[in-house]
């Protein structure tokens, strides 16, 4: 189910659609994020956090617009209804607290929460208290976007 190249052609946009039926239907996309953690904890860089990654598309959070212009985008290999696993939840912990070292990040959120109806990851099966327990940090009640 996980693993794999298909992640990575999708975010570095070299994605075959002939591959996979799936791929046929985001083939066509333009993504790409700062960071993925894979299943085992693996970390990967695809863009500077100095630089816009294009992983919330049209976005708001807190009133503010094109979040893609002010975030730094991290995705975790999974599925909503799928449990993570306890080496992302470490690699997480460990990039939100290097990140939050030399950027100031006021939160963390999903892309549920800033593109709703559009986007639904993490999705139910993120543990948020779990990476607030990794963090030492409360975990911030989402805001609707707007």
């Amino acid at each position: 189910m996980f693993g794999g190249d298909g992640v990575v052609r999708l975010f570095t946009n070299t994605l075959d659609a002939a591959a996979h039926p799936y791929y046929a239907s985001v083939a066509q996309l333009r993504v790409s994020a700062h960071f993925l953690i894979r299943r085992g904890g693996a970390l990967l860089q695809f863009v500077s956090c100095n630089d816009r990654a294009w992983h919330a598309g049209a976005s708001s959070w807190r009133g503010r617009a094109r979040c893609n212009d002010y975030s730094i985008g991290i995705e975790l290999e999974g599925a909503d209804d799928v449990p993570y696993t306890a080496r992302q939840y470490a690699r997480l912990a460990m990039l939100l607290r290097a990140l939050s070292d030399r950027y100031p990040i006021a939160e963390v959120v999903g892309h549920s929460d800033v593109a709703p109806g559009r986007k639904t990851d993490p999705g139910p099966a993120f543990d948020w208290d779990r990476l607030a327990a990794l963090t030492g940090t409360r975990r911030l009640q989402a805001q609707p976007s707007g």
